[in-house]
Parts: structure tokens; sequence; C-alpha cells
């Protein structure tokens, strides 16, 4: 397929090359775009609409997307940024230095230049950074007739004409029309009459996690964001609340193995980034669970007593973890979709512990049983079985008040995630292993 791309660009016959690209959807002619060579790269988009390289480069990644506009003519530069929705002009312009940047700028016509310079200014991974300026404005007092007028003219240029943003003198937001509200009014019917006033809007500063849930929960396409002042500054649309996602949620599974996050692609990473972004947790970690030996050594004469006890301490502290680990990655995704909250904390403490109690006692029964199979005695099995129960309980307790307390302290609960829950388990179920065998065996 790539082979057939690269050539049609040698053939250069306008004719085939419209043939073959006709065949695809835009982004898979951006996945072929970043399999050709340099130049093949810049041929490629020159010889496209410019709406359709605009929508291609819209795939692509900042550094692929500078090097084509810069190397390419300026007057195909300007179409290209021009045409480009607004917030990914915004990434790409944030991704790039501020020199690069400001040649780009100067592509732009004087009012969407000062749009995009205000967009710049918001806080990354925020509503404002997020949101696109193209969408479609419109006045309380036109009819609908005039509305569709207006779309007819600039509605090409909009990310979406789902919605239609009411806006008064000042720029505040008034009303939301929706295109169906639109098409089933009066010809002669006025905005304010048939336009929604009590509609969902987020703030510019507001985190892009807390717009995607607010999405979610509402069933909406585009969410409109707005100032302090309820000033319109742009649209959120789905597909880019999407990307969002995607994203919270890759951030959140990496740091639940114990590393952090990858800015980019996995392979766009070399070996010495990797390094880098798990060494430090590893050496947290490291020196986290170093305590674990501190208590072995302390417990080093019970052990020396009943040799047995040390069968079962890769068994228990392993359960403890496992548990931990389910409870916090349950919690984790259930504070990222707003479920629980950290005034919820007495509630899921109750309902974690309740539920660590009843898998304890499963837990201990097959302990029990593990140990008698062992041929370890009754008393050892006790020992181990008691243990199990208490160590659930308390890995389920821990596990379930962590990610909201931090939480509430706005560190990331993923942090918390299943190698740093284990790692605080282990040394503590072993505290709570020994302090059971002194008791129950009288050592």
């Amino acid at each position: 397929m790539i082979q057939d791309l690269k050539d049609r660009l040698a053939e250069q016959k306008q004719g085939a090359l419209k043939e073959f690209l006709a065949r695809f959807q835009p982004y898979d002619l951006a996945e072929m775009l970043m399999e050709l060579e340099e130049s093949e790269q810049i041929q490629f988009i020159a010889n496209l609409p410019v709406a359709l390289g605009a929508e291609i480069l819209e795939y692509a990644d900042p550094e692929l997307q500078y090097r084509i506009l810069d190397r390419g003519s300026k007057e195909t530069a300007a179409s290209m940024l021009n045409e480009m929705s607004s917030d990914k002009v915004v990434d790409l312009l944030l991704a790039i230095h501020p020199h690069q940047a400001g040649t780009l700028l100067e592509f732009l016509p004087v009012d969407y230049r000062e749009k995009i310079s205000a967009l710049m200014q918001y806080p990354p991974e925020s509503a404002g950074s997020l949101a696109t300026v193209d969408y479609i404005a419109v006045r309380n007092y036109w009819t609908v007739e005039h509305t569709f007028q207006h779309v007819r003219k600039v509605g090409q240029d909009a990310e979406m004409v789902s919605y239609f943003y009411v806006l008064d003198n000042n720029g505040k937001l008034v009303g939301i029309v929706s295109l169906k509200q639109a098409i089933l009014a009066k010809a002669d019917a006025k905005l304010e009459e048939i336009m929604l006033k009590d509609f969902v809007s987020v703030t510019a500063r507001m985190n892009q996690r807390e717009v995607a849930t607010i999405l979610s929960n509402y069933d909406l396409v585009a969410l409109p964001v707005v100032s302090e002042e309820q000033r319109m500054i742009g649209i959120i649309t789905v597909d880019d609340l999407i990307d969002v996602i995607h994203e919270e949620a890759t951030e959140d599974f990496q740091k639940m193995g114990g590393s952090q996050p990858l800015e980019v692609p996995y392979f766009k990473n070399s070996f010495w980034k990797l390094f880098r972004k798990r060494i430090a947790w590893l050496l947290v970690l490291f020196v986290a669970e170093a305590y674990t030996g501190n208590v072995l050594r302390y417990f080093e004469d019970t052990l020396s007593e009943v040799i047995a006890l040390a069968f079962f301490v890769p068994l228990l502290i392993g359960t403890g973890g496992n548990t931990g680990t389910q409870t916090v990655t349950t919690l984790v995704r259930a504070l990222a979709l707003g479920e629980v909250k950290p005034k919820d904390i007495f509630r899921v403490a109750r309902k974690e512990v309740a539920t660590g109690f009843v898998l304890g006692i499963c837990m201990g029964a097959a302990t029990f049983l593990r140990a008698q199979f062992l041929g370890v005695g009754f008393d050892i099995g006790s020992v181990v079985a008691v243990t199990a129960i208490f160590i659930v309980i308390w890995a389920s307790l821990i596990a379930a008040v962590l990610p909201l307390v931090l939480h509430k302290l706005r560190v990331d609960p993923a942090v918390v995630s299943g190698p740093f829950i284990t790692t605080l388990v282990d040394g503590t179920g072993l505290i709570i292993y020994f302090t059971m065998a002194k008791m129950i065996l009288n050592l």
C-alpha cells in the first residue's frame, strides 16, 4: 500500500494520485505519511487539496507537522495552518520552539492570531488548552432563517454545526441552540424563543479529566468553554475528549505499574528515557522494601524457634499485596470516573473492610488447608490462618483509604498502585504475622 503511494508520487500524475487517495480515510493517509521519506512527505502534502492536507496533518505529531509546514512553500503552510482546527494549532505552537511558533503565528490573520495566542496562555491539561475557537456564534435576536444563512457562510470552517452558541454584545454565552431545535422551529422564530438557557459549560481552567467526566455524564458531543465572567472562549468536542480519556488511562496504567508516564509513544522513547522513567520509582520501592528485612531481623528469634513459620512468609505477604492491588485499582478507577469522592472515605472504608473480612475468612481457610497439607501442625496452621484474615482486612483498609487521602491532597492516587501498595503491605503484614505467632504460640 505504501509502495503504491510512492509509485504514484514518483509518476507525478495527479489523476492516478487522486484516484488512489479516494480509497482511504484521512487517518489512513496520515499513517502512510509517517512512513514516507521527508522529501516524499512534503511532495505528498503539496499535492493534496488544502482541507484534506490539513486534516491529515492533524493526526501527525507536532515535530512532523512543523517540518512539513516549514519546508513547504509559505503559501501552502499558511493555507494549511489556517485550515487546521484551532486546538491542534495551539498544540503545535506550544510543542515547538517559541521562535518557530512566532514564525507560524505570522501566517494567521490578526484576529485569529489573537485568539490562538489567548488559548496558548492556559495551563496544559486545562479546558482552555483543549478548546477550539471554530464554533458558530449567533445572536439571540436572530431568526432561524437568518441563522441558517449565517451557518451557510461560516459552517465550513466550524469544528461542528450540531450547536449554535448564543452570545450577547459583550461576548457572554447566554444560550445554546441545537441544530435539531433550529430545524424543527419556524423560519421566523427568534433564537431567544427556542434557545436553551439552562446549559452545561466548563471554565477555561478546569482540569481536562473533570471536563471529560462532565461530558460523559451529560451525554454531550461538545462543551462550551467560558471564562470566569461567562465570556465564550471556545468549545471542546467529544473527539478531543476521547483523546484525553485515552491519555489519562494510559498515564494511570503506567503509574500503576510503578513508572513515570511516557509523554510520547513507546517506540519514540530511547532506552535511556525508559531507564530514567523507571529508576526513580524502583529506588523508592527498594528503600521502602528494605524495612521488610528489618522486620525479619527483629523477629529473628521467633523464626529460629519455629522454622516452619518461614514457609508461609511469601504466601502471606503475596496475599496481602494482591488484595491491596485489587482494592486500589478499583478505587483509582472509581475516582477517575467520579463514582467515588474523598468525602466518601468512611463509606468506602466500611465497605472494603467488610469485603476484606469475608475475603479474609476464605483466604484464612485456604491457608489453613495449605498448612495441614504441608504437615506443620494445627498450631502453625492456626497462626497462618488468623494472620491471613487480618492481613487481608488490613490491606483492604489501607488500599481503600490511601487513594482518597491522596486525591484530597491533590496527589494522583495512581501512585499508590500495585508496587507501592504491595511494598507497604509486605512489611506491615510481617509484623502482623509474627505478632500473631508470638501470641498464639506463646513464644
